[in-house]
């Protein structure tokens, strides 16, 4: 016999969304609107996707105010918007202001409230996927957004040193001296030579978006990888990158960009709704 349905519309209704570039592959969408299902709530989650649309950060006030108008509940903000997102909002939570980035606005009582669950994303997928590790020495590759959240994170772990390598090395200087000012002089530094970064290094950690299906690559030179570091990604789709690939084949133990992207769900789920969730179930989804 065929199972029924159940009907949904006496359910409330929570409407959300993800704002970013070349976000088509996003599990978020299954990950919300499934867990909605689970707890009795008609989860509607949306793409709102600067690539697909033409759009440039410039529309970010534009697509915050028609949010709003339709009756957002909240916004998921990703690459390259969490950082420019931040003088649009009313208010900030504490983790939000200290790193600086911002990737969940709760859409409530007419006000944008900014937070960041990133960090606490990257540090449980860190620590289940490398139970009894200690971060150390971490080399993180890239300064933007995401990595202001990594670092947040990674530093609370406990690394010893975070060296910070971009392209653009004002930021990185700028985002190693928050970190100093926060967590202690030489806890964080900017670094230019990435090979001798690496060489004495516990881990590394990749926070650029190379490795996404848009930006396929290396964030490396592969020669660089050997076998006493871990290897932490957070590009999750695909959940092996080219990364990830060749730093197994070195014998690199590695976690991939799924934890991050779990907790980081789980964390703004709770934050549009209201409703703690699952992570198993969640987990589960984002595995499929």
């Amino acid at each position: 016999m065929t199972a029924v349905p159940p009907d949904t519309s006496a359910w409330p209704a929570v409407l959300c969304g993800l704002i970013g570039a070349g976000i088509q592959a996003s599990r978020t969408p299954a990950m919300h609107e499934r867990e909605g299902a689970a707890q009795g709530l008609r989860s509607i989650y949306r793409l709102i996707d600067l690539a697909e649309l033409g759009l440039g950060v410039e529309a970010l006030p534009d697509l915050l105010t028609s949010a709003e108008r339709m009756g957002f509940a909240g916004l998921n903000i990703t690459h390259p918007c969490k950082q420019a997102v931040l003088p649009l909002l009313h208010e900030l939570s504490d983790d939000a202001r200290a790193i600086g980035a911002v990737n969940t606005v709760v859409l409530r009582d007419g006000r944008r409230i900014g937070h960041n669950t990133d960090w606490f994303g990257w540090a449980e997928g860190f620590r289940r996927g490398l139970p009894g590790v200690a971060p150390g020495r971490v080399v993180q590759l890239g300064a933007g957004g995401a990595g202001a959240a990594v670092a947040h994170a990674a530093l609370t772990l406990g690394a010893t040193q975070l060296r910070l390598f971009d392209t653009d090395t004002v930021k990185a200087a700028a985002l190693a001296g928050a970190l100093a000012a926060r967590f202690g002089a030489g806890r964080a530094v900017a670094v230019g030579d990435l090979d001798a970064a690496v060489a004495d290094a516990d881990g590394v950690v990749n926070c650029t978006p190379i490795g996404m299906q848009t930006y396929p690559g290396m964030p490396l030179p592969v020669g660089l990888l050997r076998p006493s570091l871990w290897v932490s990604e957070i590009v999750y789709f695909p959940r092996e990158t080219e990364f990830l690939r060749a730093a197994g084949a070195r014998g690199c133990r590695t976690v991939d960009g799924t934890g991050m992207a779990l907790f980081q769900a789980v964390e703004a789920f709770r934050l549009f709704t209201g409703i703690t969730p699952d992570p198993a179930r969640m987990r589960r989804v984002l595995d499929a």
